[in-house]
């Protein structure tokens, strides 16, 4: 593990190990999409749990919202869509995930205390 990973909970996604450029690519474009309401992008929330190539030359990412009832979860979603999309010049599905958001999956190690929630 390089320094960078034990500072950060950088979460491993399948594409990794499938393009480890285009990876890189995307966690540096996916950044540009923010949630209105916390004002962090995507990637530091860890709201991107994984993404992999389709078997049909396509790009599938799984995301997840902080909050199941969040009111720019439709925005989030399409606006990660499409950054996806244009970063990878290839057509892009988004995979809404299930697994409920918690202050640890963030990138720093966030904590609910940090937050002043505790």
């Amino acid at each position: 593990m390089s320094t960078n990973d034990e500072i950060l909970n950088t979460v491993s996604w399948q594409i990794d190990q499938q393009n480890a450029l285009l990876s890189q690519k995307l966690r540096i474009g996916l950044r540009d999409i923010t949630d209105p309401e916390l004002g962090m992008d995507i990637i530091q929330l860890g709201l991107i749990r994984d993404i992999h190539l389709g078997e049909d030359e396509t790009l599938i990412v799984k995301m997840i919202l902080t909050t199941p009832f969040c009111p720019y979860g439709p925005a989030m979603l399409e606006s990660t869509r499409k950054k996806a999309q244009e970063v990878s010049e290839m057509e892009t599905f988004i995979e809404m995930g299930m697994d409920p958001w918690d202050f640890s999956m963030m990138e720093d190690g966030g904590t609910a205390a940090e937050w002043g929630l505790f």
